[in-house]
């Protein structure tokens, strides 16, 4: 179990205004057998020397550097276990490490939020069909006005990583090939999982890899894709708030409504159809974990995919097929940008 949260304010001590990270929260839970266990309880007291954390003097499991506090506590049943009624296999064991800012302190709301999602189950993965492909978005036009549903694609053409990069900074998952839909494996094993050695060891650099993204969102612009669909908009040819699961705001700084899908404690979030859409475009999204194209499909709503199936990184392009397209949906392959600018260009719509 690996949850965190960051905090961010404002540091007006300098003539200019800077944003900052005022306060961290990491907590990792491993349940493993016994001898895993106190392996990685060597390794977290080696770590610990290496990274010069000093006891605190008033709690055996509490260590320091600078406003920073470490906590280990080890269990034999793990009390969200024992909460949620879930057996613990013969012979295993837990321990938990907390690191935090020091005045920084979770609601039991809050720190129970994952244990609540896992409590949930697993999110089962849809069955693909057999899609029609297309060369452009043409076929759009038949079906006007459209609602759009964006997962990362427009952020990433922005500049900003996409959501799994998050799973590798975090160590959730590592990479095993170069196809992503079979690419990762989880990180299960307390020797395999890193995230807190490196928290111990390289602090300072660590903690620069978890604010690399909001850094990224901060920076980022709007680019021409959500230029474009402000144009589209603003023409009648597209409708109602765009479906998004992604935090950077960038429709709503480009004059767009936007309906927020991803909660993380919320699995189907309300999202308003306008009464005379005709289609939903779905702009590089990979899953409908909010169920947004379900709740398309039943009210009549035909399905557009703008998706390049795929990422280049480090020069070594990843599949990553669309996992719920299905027969009557139409998959175009293409950066959002070419591909709205096409669609303008159709609709006579200046950008």
């Amino acid at each position: 179990m690996v949850h965190y949260r960051l905090h961010y304010g404002l540091d007006r001590t300098q003539p200019m205004d800077r944003l900052v990270l005022e306060d961290l929260f990491l907590y990792v839970s491993w349940l493993a057998t016994a001898g895993e266990i106190a392996a990685h309880r060597r390794d977290l007291d080696q770590w610990l020397t290496d990274g010069r954390w000093k006891p605190t003097g008033d709690d055996a499991g509490t260590w320091r550097r600078g406003d920073l506090r470490t906590t280990i506590v080890e269990h034999a049943i793990h009390p969200q276990d024992d909460r949620a009624l879930r057996d613990t296999p013969e012979g295993f064991t837990s321990i938990d490490v907390t690191i935090r800012s020091e005045e920084y302190t979770l609601t039991r709301a809050a720190r129970n939020l994952p244990w609540d999602v896992l409590a949930g189950g697993m999110r089962v993965k849809e069955e693909r069909g057999t899609p029609t492909y297309a060369d452009d978005l043409s076929g759009l036009l038949d079906h006007l006005p459209f609602v759009v549903e964006a997962g990362c694609g427009t952020s990433i053409e922005a500049g900003i990583p996409p959501l799994h990069w998050l799973h590798e900074v975090y160590r959730v998952t590592a990479r095993t090939g170069n196809d992503l839909t079979q690419g990762y494996a989880f990180t299960l094993a307390p020797a395999s999982d890193t995230l807190i050695q490196e928290m111990l060891t390289d602090t300072v650099r660590k903690a620069d890899d978890m604010v690399a993204m909001f850094r990224a969102v901060v920076l980022a612009e709007p680019t021409e894709a959500h230029r474009t669909l402000k144009a589209l908009h603003d023409a009648g040819h597209m409708t109602g708030p765009v479906a998004t699961h992604n935090f950077d705001r960038l429709f709503a700084r480009a004059g767009l409504e936007e309906a927020y899908m991803r909660r993380y404690d919320q699995r189907t979030p309300h999202m308003p159809f306008p009464a005379g859409a005709k289609s939903v475009l779905v702009i590089g999204l990979h899953a409908d974990r909010r169920n947004v194209q379900a709740r398309a499909r039943e009210l009549g709503l035909k399905i557009f995919y703008l998706d390049t199936e795929g990422v280049t990184e480090n020069g070594v392009h990843k599949a990553y097929p669309i996992e719920g397209a299905r027969e009557g949906d139409v998959v175009v392959r293409s950066e959002a940008i070419p591909a709205l600018r096409r669609l303008a260009e159709l609709l006579i719509v200046n950008t």
